[in-house]
């Protein structure tokens, strides 16, 4: 018989996490670049047409969308109009080279959009917009 330390030798049975943890870190990766894609998406916003437009400066804008239903959202988050000025603030901070563009649904009245026009001149944006669909004539 065996004695001293080497009378029972049992195997290391531990499970190597690493590679899970590694799986699941890149999954919370792709989630979060795919979320805001998805998100924007799934807006249902019919923009009027024109026939001048110019594409906004996508890095330095704050999205404001109204849709058919009345609904404001910042960015693809819905945020309820009495909120509206403490949300924008938020995501504008003290920068005054922020753009907002509002992209509002053809059927949405115009004191919607004054609404949010008002809101974003009183935060004092560098710039606003409208979102508008351009046509060809």
């Amino acid at each position: 018989m065996a004695h001293g330390r080497f009378a029972r030798r049992r195997p290391i049975v531990e499970p190597n996490l690493i590679p899970l943890i590694d799986v699941s870190l890149i999954l919370v990766i792709i989630f979060m670049v795919l979320t805001p894609a998805l998100i924007q998406n799934q807006l249902n916003v019919r923009l009027p047409s024109a026939t001048q437009g110019t594409p906004g400066e996508a890095e330095t804008a704050v999205n404001v969308q109204i849709d058919a239903r009345g609904n404001i959202s910042l960015d693809g988050r819905i945020v309820k109009p009495a909120l509206l000025e403490a949300e924008l603030a938020l995501r504008l901070g003290k920068s005054a080279q922020k753009t907002v563009l509002v992209q509002s649904d053809k059927s949405v009245p115009v004191e919607k959009v004054v609404l949010v026009l008002d809101v974003a001149k009183k935060l004092g944006v560098g710039k606003l917009g409208l979102g508008v669909q351009k046509t060809e004539r």
